[in-house]
């Protein structure tokens, strides 16, 4: 419980640096790029224009999905993923990346990971904003039922952050873990309700626990289903919050564990 109380205050006392840190981190990642940021909207339109070719007219015929346009319901599930994939990846190599470069100083390295997701953070709720633009000039309009998005995305910030400081320290001791994340995220994109809904009640009911469904639906529900997702589905609300806090408990302990090793390991 101390590292946790411990890692939890080095996040909160230092959320202005973590703000400055990713916004230069914005900056130096496009320095050489003729487009610069644009390119963290450009890359995701490509590949939604990619899933929606091959998975809504290849498959799918561009059949409805709950009474609603595979596109429109596509953009909005698969609007968080691009964010936490993004920010898990590159939070999970943030330390060994990073670490040379505050090693001899007194750098709290628990925000290392922290400020690499914030630094895409930006870029989603840029996205989400151009998102939810698109789907008010096709008639969703929005309603009270788009405060949601006040719980769904924190939560998809907090669940990032959580699991990244939990991954760069295990990247630290074993290298292989950034290609094990890399192949867990391939699998969660797919187990999940990004692309399609199955109509297997045991499959969908798996598929529940997964945390990317918890978000692509909350999104959904907020942005086109015009449903209080959190009251409906109030059991999936306390499943997915006790999975942060859980996973935040773990990725503190191991990072306030191992911090003191980091020079050895590297």
């Amino acid at each position: 419980m101390s590292s946790f109380v411990f890692i939890l205050k080095e996040q909160v006392k230092n959320i202005y640096l973590i703000k400055r840190l990713a916004n230069f981190e914005i900056r130096i990642a496009n320095t050489n790029n003729y487009l610069g940021t644009a390119w963290e909207l450009i890359n995701p339109m490509i590949q939604i224009a990619i899933y929606w070719f091959i998975f809504g007219l290849g498959f799918r015929s561009n059949q409805q999905i709950e009474g609603i346009p595979f596109i429109y319901w596509l953009i909005v599930g698969i609007s968080m993923w691009f964010f936490i994939n993004q920010g898990i990846l590159d939070g999970t190599r943030s330390i060994t990346m990073k670490y040379y470069q505050v090693a001899k100083m007194n750098f709290p390295i628990s925000i290392l990971p922290s400020y690499i997701v914030v630094s895409k953070f930006y870029s989603h709720l840029v996205l989400l904003g151009i998102i939810t633009l698109i789907c008010f000039i096709a008639g969703f309009t929005p309603s009270i039922y788009l405060i949601q998005l006040l719980i769904f995305i924190p939560y998809a910030l907090l669940l990032s952050i959580s699991i990244a400081i939990f991954t760069s320290t295990l990247n630290v001791i074993i290298r292989d873990t950034q290609m094990i994340i890399q192949a867990l995220m391939r699998m969660l994109f797919f187990v999940s309700s990004i692309l399609y809904l199955p109509d297997n009640k045991i499959v969908i009911n798996i598929i529940k626990y997964n945390p990317i469904y918890f978000l692509a639906e909350g999104y959904r529900s907020a942005t086109l289903n015009k449903e209080w997702f959190f009251i409906n589905n109030w059991d999936l609300v306390i499943y997915n919050f006790v999975f942060l806090i859980i996973t935040f408990v773990i990725g503190a302990y191991v990072n306030f564990k191992y911090r003191d090793y980091f020079s050895d390991f590297m």
